[in-house]
């Protein structure tokens, strides 16, 4: 049976929104027009959730500060051609989200992209009312610092008891945890459910629905993790 949680904080890439394949897309682009060594898919997708310069770095630890901001530059450049459509909300989220409201959850979005990035994509998808705050990576500490989550709390007013962490990235739930909140590992986005589970997330879904009805369900047996 899933706790009474009051606050449902959610991460955007992978999670909401179906945008995975544009970010490599623009890392790839990048990484060609800085002359940089090529990394595969499966390498791009596992720094899918933490900030920009901490994504790069991880990719590439010997880079320069110097050319560390021009392989930001050519990211943004690439990631904005691709995203004049913005991506889209993958199935059920939008009509889970109205659900989420009108059961009186209080919401919010925690997320690696950019305070600009964030903005712009909720203006295109009418969601700026959705959520209660929205945090952004370029504005505060990146995944898995829990700062994020703990400034999300402290504006909401609720313990971490009481707060449930939904995400497709391993930062997301080692951030709920080292924020001391529960998570659910979402396994349509950027890393596997079986990468996941060795966060404990109370549940593990593979469409955003399954999270609605979990959230509604009164009986230990709903659980998608058993």
């Amino acid at each position: 049976m899933p706790p009474d949680y009051e606050l449902l904080i959610f991460d955007w890439d992978g999670t909401l929104a179906d945008s995975i394949s544009r970010i490599v897309e623009a890392m790839r682009d990048a990484t060609l027009k800085s002359n940089m060594p090529m990394r595969d898919d499966l390498a791009i997708k596992g720094i899918i959730g933490l900030g920009l310069p901490e994504a790069i770095r991880t990719l590439y630890p010997d880079i320069s500060e110097s050319d560390l901001v021009s392989f930001r530059q050519r990211y943004a450049d690439a990631y904005m051609a691709m995203d004049v459509e913005p991506s889209q909300l993958f199935e059920d989220v939008r009509l889970s989200l109205e659900h989420f409201r009108a059961q009186g959850y209080r919401m919010a979005v925690a997320t690696g992209k950019a305070r600009r990035g964030l903005d712009r994509v909720l203006k295109a998808h009418g969601l700026q009312d959705y959520f209660d705050i929205t945090r952004a990576a370029d504005e505060t500490a990146s995944k898995p610092d829990p700062l994020m989550l703990q400034e999300i709390l402290a504006h909401c007013g609720v313990v971490p008891e009481k707060a449930l962490m939904i995400g497709d990235s391993s930062f997301d739930l080692l951030m709920a945890r080292n924020a001391g909140m529960d998570s659910v590992a979402v396994g349509y986005g950027a890393q596997s459910v079986d990468s996941l589970r060795a966060f404990e997330p109370r549940l593990a879904i593979h469409h955003f629905s399954e999270l609605r009805a979990w959230l509604g369900a009164r009986s230990p047996e709903s659980s998608l993790l058993e």
